[in-house]
């Protein structure tokens, strides 16, 4: 290099500017190589994270999902391998009445139990969302129930709905009779919806908590200038605002009454109520696949029906979601 290109270069450079690297001979700059080494080691790295949670959502999910499909075109029973039948178990869930019945139950039981848990627990938040001497103690207490395990939960609630309970206590007391909450098949069920509502009280009401929190107050204080009460504001700002929660909260609850077992297994005991006409769906299944000559390939095609019904809700919610926000 002359020393005029030398001095070109220099007069070239801003002042104050750090001087520039000289690439080492072969055009390469320092440092180039390390770093496409480093680089030829980094894509398998995140594999070593991924490995374990697929190793547990493959053999704990993905396997028993693809295990019961198989078991359900078999005649297996608990302690016996078995055969390929086809389509026998879903011939015979077509003629078989208990398996109407529990989706007769599961079906009255969503319908029973979402409206109840997509509106009360909103309501329940716009309450406790005030800011009130006294209020951190009525949200712990809402929440309680859902922390309690839903076998102490049943457990309290038979006690309190027994022929003995408390309840019944309190009305003969009072001069009536004695009302058989868990002995009369319908009023057996919704004891169990209201068991039900009562503990996702406060779990949903987490959720709206958090969704009210992203409501502007600003939309609040506009509506109250053009003269917008308390009711009127909650049908016209906060029930929009919250609108995609609740469908959200709608495909939860949904899904969970429709698969629902301890509330009713608890109050109406393992025969399902008088005559079994309390069982469930998943009750059926618990009580068809399990025993020494328990029918898994019978109760795995009742599962996959029940699999296949909880998938449609959901593209059902999804959809009308979609909708809306169309």
């Amino acid at each position: 290099m002359s020393p005029a290109s030398a001095t070109g270069r220099a007069a070239a450079r801003p002042a104050g500017a750090p001087p520039r690297k000289e690439a080492p001979a072969g055009g390469r700059p320092a440092g180039e190589g390390r770093r496409r080494r480093i680089r030829t080691q980094l894509p398998s790295t995140p594999w070593l994270f991924l490995g374990p949670g697929l190793l547990i959502v493959a053999g704990f999910s993905l396997y028993p999902f693809v295990s019961t499909v198989v078991d359900s075109f078999t005649d297996r029973r608990t302690l016996i391998g078995g055969q390929y039948v086809g389509g026998a178990n879903y011939q015979e869930l077509i003629h078989d009445e208990m398996f109407w019945t529990g989706l007769r139950n599961s079906l009255l039981y969503m319908v029973g139990v979402v409206p109840l848990l997509v509106v009360l627990p909103l309501l329940l938040a716009l309450l406790v969302a005030r800011q009130m001497p006294g209020i951190a103690f009525f949200r712990s207490a809402f929440y309680t129930p859902v922390v309690a395990s839903v076998v102490v939960v049943g457990l309290i609630w038979v006690w309190l709905l027994d022929d003995r309970g408390l309840v019944n206590s309190v009305v003969t007391g009072l001069g009536f009779d004695r009302i058989p909450f868990l002995s009369d098949s319908a009023l057996l069920l919704v004891s169990a919806m209201l068991v039900t509502v009562w503990k996702g009280l406060g779990y949903y009401m987490i959720i709206y908590l958090a969704a009210l929190a992203n409501v502007p107050r600003e939309l609040h204080e506009a509506a109250s200038v053009d003269g917008a009460g308390a009711i009127r504001r909650f049908f016209t700002v906060t029930v929009p605002a919250v609108r995609s929660t609740m469908v959200l909260v709608g495909a939860l609850s949904s899904v969970n009454a429709f698969k629902v077992f301890s509330e009713v297994y608890l109050m109406a005991g393992p025969s399902g109520g008088p005559g079994g006409d309390d069982t469930t769906l998943v009750m059926l299944i618990q009580r068809t696949g399990t025993g020494l000559s328990g029918r898994v390939g019978y109760a795995s095609a009742i599962s996959v029906v029940v699999f296949v019904i909880t998938l449609g809700l959901m593209l059902l919610v999804l959809r009308a979601n979609r909708k809306e926000d169309a």
